[in-house]
């Protein structure tokens, strides 16, 4: 995979000739793949990057908390650097709060969880590993995205979420496993899908009493030591829908489908959107790609000006 450095593309394009520019940004156009022309990217109803352009031009700027040198934000202290103005990145947001569980060794800089945090502050928490919160106490309201034997679609978490109530199958923890699949009574198929139906009806005008999601900031490998830990088992697990990542930062040797944490999250509003809360999708979650979009864009140019697209 290719690394970005938003700053070395900066000045690298500062010092070639203005043909060159001119040319290599045609030849993109010209010789683009109908793959990339057809990307979910480009169909963004985005915020204007005009900020983005003009800070990209700049060079690297100062974060305003901690003076470091960083190219459009700080990707420690979560905040846009001095030559992007807070007023002029946009705010998104969200039906649910987001908690991102950070792996201790994932490289801040190669994160896209901060991009969640910058443009949704009120709604999306950071936690490094291991310090996260106790979530027992409210695991009838929070659902975990990760791939699993027991993970259930989008659609379907009003039905599985009933199970969680305070009252619910383990509102005693004498009596019951921390997994709540264990003791389900046996329900014929016809009667499940009944029962969903009704849930999901039932549920339409307020959500799907899901309050929180949480999503793991990690490498594919690095993933079972926070998946495993005891805080977390228990919660009900989601899996998304089969999505191509657009992620320059790939892992070798993974599947097109893993996805990056920005776009995990984005797909998984975007379902949640359509399927649980029943309102057609007008891009209000789309300014959460509002950086991802940027950098991609950079990352094909670069490509295509060093003759690798």
């Amino acid at each position: 995979t290719m690394s970005l450095d938003p700053s070395s593309l900066s000045n690298e394009e500062n010092s070639q000739e203005p043909k060159r520019n001119t040319e290599c940004l045609e030849s993109l156009e010209l010789e683009t793949p109908s793959s990339f022309q057809d990307h979910p990217l480009q169909q963004l109803q985005l915020a204007s990057q005009e900020v983005l352009e003009k800070a990209k031009k700049s060079g690297r700027s100062k974060c305003p908390r901690c003076s470091s040198s960083r190219m459009f934000y700080c990707y420690t202290c979560f905040v846009p650097v001095e030559t992007v103005p807070n007023k002029e990145i946009p705010t998104v947001k969200l039906p649910l709060k987001i908690d991102i569980i950070k792996h201790p060794n994932e490289t801040d800089g190669k994160s896209t969880a901060v991009h969640a945090k910058l443009l949704a502050p009120d709604d999306v928490t950071i936690y490094k590993y291991p310090c996260i919160p106790e979530y027992e106490e409210s695991r009838h309201e929070i659902a975990l995205i990760f791939p699993g034997p027991n993970s259930v679609s989008v659609k379907d978490i009003p039905f599985h979420l009933q199970k969680y109530t305070k009252k619910g199958i383990c509102g005693n923890d004498d009596d019951c496993s921390r997994d709540p699949f264990i003791k389900k009574a046996k329900i014929e198929p016809n009667e499940e899908e009944k029962n969903l139906n009704e849930c999901i009806s039932s549920n339409r005008g307020e959500g799907s009493g899901l309050k929180k999601i949480i999503f793991i900031d990690s490498t594919w490998n690095q993933t079972n030591k926070i998946i495993t830990d005891e805080r977390l088992q228990g919660l009900l697990q989601i899996e998304l829908k089969t999505r191509k990542t657009c992620f320059w930062r790939h892992q070798k040797g993974k599947p097109e489908t893993y996805l990056s944490t920005i776009e995990a999250i984005y797909y998984f509003l975007v379902d949640y959107h359509q399927e649980v809360l029943k309102e057609n999708y007008k891009g209000q979650y789309d300014n959460l790609l509002f950086f991802f979009s940027f950098m991609y864009t950079l990352v094909q140019n670069a490509k295509c000006c060093a003759g690798k697209q």
